[in-house]
């Protein structure tokens, strides 16, 4: 999927969050939650974004979406396939208005982005009439939006604590759906289901990127769940990527330290498959004081002194792997 035409790229993506009042008298100005992330996603593509709780995934998608204001960098996105790309981050509110069906998200847990006084039902038909999809039709896509999702038409008319999660989050998929985007962000939108619920939402994402040739930006911390749907999978840490590459090649033969201490911790079906633990110890470091060199060091058993001082960047680790880590071969 890496030759596919681009759909969004960012470019030097950062976001820093100050610090106020006793938490910036601790001596640190701000939170780097993210800085100078470069991410490429690909009409019809999915990528992944992985890494442990807090390591900067939501600020990622937030960002990219304008949720929440990047303090640097480029969000390029092409509108369709050889027209010239805009710069998400530079447009005003009316351009930005216009393009936001383009661009959808689905979030950890779907009843708190329904309306709870609202008839799920009301709630997809709010979303034709406002970007003026189906004008005068809203009724009859609303029951067909819910039947690509797998629900039946009677769901429009029961209120969201009536549902369980997994319709919940059918329902959220379907709301999406109905202003006909290019990109759907994931953010950790499997979690909160029960497994056997989690199995068939993961499906329903499959076939529908199959069906309309949707791309994801998958942001999760459940290499299990990642590795049924990525194309190519992004490993961030405190706000950094330090592996990226073709997901088939990440999980068959991860290239940095922190991608295959997460991946040993997959569980595995084969209870008798032997597999090298690589125990993490300590927690992640603050994002408000981030450590010198390797961010990772502190936590990393096969750290050098140069791991200590000296940051590593992104480089090639082969058949289309990128890793930041000292102590990666050069490809042959």
């Amino acid at each position: 999927m890496t030759g596919a035409e681009p759909l969004i790229e960012l470019l030097g993506l950062s976001k820093r969050y100050p610090l106020r009042g006793a938490r910036r008298r601790s001596g640190a100005a701000e939170v780097r939650a993210v800085e100078e992330l470069d991410l490429r996603i690909g009409r019809g593509e999915t990528v992944a974004l992985v890494g442990e709780s807090g390591c900067g995934k939501s600020t990622v998608g937030r960002c990219l979406l304008r949720l929440v204001e990047p303090s640097a960098g480029q969000g390029l996105y092409w509108p369709a396939p050889g027209a010239d790309p805009v710069d998400l981050f530079q447009l005003g509110p009316g351009r930005l208005r216009a393009l936001r069906r383009d661009l959808q998200i689905l979030f950890q847990d779907p009843e708190l982005s329904l309306n709870p006084r609202m008839r799920v039902g009301v709630g997809i038909e709010e979303a034709l009439r406002v970007h003026r999809r189906a004008l005068g039709g809203e009724a009859a896509r609303c029951s067909e939006l819910l039947g690509m999702v797998g629900l039946e038409p009677e769901v429009a008319s029961r209120y969201p604590h009536q549902l369980s999660g997994g319709q919940l989050q059918r329902v959220a998929i379907a709301r999406a759906l109905s202003v006909e985007p290019k990109l759907l962000v994931c953010d950790e939108a499997l979690s909160a289901l029960d497994v056997s619920v989690r199995a068939q939402i993961l499906e329903l994402l499959a076939r529908l990127k199959r069906e309309l040739g949707l791309a994801y930006l998958f942001l999760s911390h459940d290499l299990a769940v990642v590795r049924h749907l990525a194309d190519r999978v992004a490993v961030l840490y405190l706000g950094r990527i330090v592996e990226q590459g073709p997901a088939d090649q990440i999980f068959r033969a991860p290239q940095h330290p922190y991608t295959r201490a997460l991946l040993s911790a997959v569980p595995r079906l084969d209870p008798g498959a032997r597999v090298a633990a690589e125990v993490l110890g300590g927690e992640v470091p603050s994002a408000a004081a981030p450590p010198s060199g390797c961010a990772f060091h502190p936590r990393c058993s096969l750290a050098e002194e140069r791991c200590r001082t000296q940051a590593p960047q992104l480089r090639e680790a082969g058949l289309g792997q990128r890793a930041a880590c000292h102590l990666v071969p050069p490809p042959t």
